[in-house]
């Protein structure tokens, strides 16, 4: 049995950033992710593009990629993609980081090396902390899960991402350019 050393948030913002490594905190305990895949990163951007998108035509917000976002007194998390309206966005200190709660919408794209039950659990840090909806991407099987405020899950697979939290009726996502292998999609 391995002993976990517990951080402070104050200990989690004192830490050096390391190149490739992304850093998140659970609940006290340091999380480390090795560097994205490039199909990993291929996906995430596509979605980013695609939401940024719709975000700036419709004047809703903005869109990021790998922002921390303080979801607790000791859970920061770090969304692959995230939505962060107009309200949420002049309550924040642009110089820094984390971002204090949860985005609108947290996009999650799975990894090999990620675990379910570590997916779920954060899945559920971003909903308690006020997000929206979640969606879970999986690149290997080519679906999504949307989980919402309101507990509902939906799989899409291979599905239009429509009519989903937080963009409402004039929002659609084909999920064949998402993971589409033609590199100029």
């Amino acid at each position: 049995m391995s002993a976990t050393t517990r951080l402070t948030f104050e200990d989690f913002e004192r830490l050096p950033e390391q190149e490739g490594t992304l850093y998140e905190l659970d609940e006290g305990e340091l999380l480390m992710e090795p560097s994205p895949s490039f199909l990993h990163n291929r996906i995430r951007d596509r979605i980013a593009r695609h939401l940024a998108k719709f975000v700036a035509e419709h004047r809703l917000g903005e869109i990021t990629v790998e922002m921390d976002f303080r979801l607790g007194p000791e859970i920061v998390r770090n969304p692959d993609v995230a939505f962060v309206t107009n309200e949420h966005l002049r309550s924040i200190d642009v110089n820094r980081s984390p971002v204090e709660g949860a985005p609108e919408l947290a996009v999650e794209v799975i990894s090999p090396s990620n675990l379910a039950q570590d997916t779920r659990k954060k899945v559920s840090q971003f909903l308690a902390a006020g997000a929206k909806a979640v969606w879970v991407v999986y690149p290997g099987l080519r679906l999504v899960e949307v989980y919402k405020l309101n507990g509902s899950r939906q799989v899409k697979i291979p599905d239009s991402l429509t009519d989903q939290v937080p963009f409402g009726s004039a929002f659609s996502l084909p999920l064949t350019s998402v993971f589409n292998e033609d590199p100029y999609l």
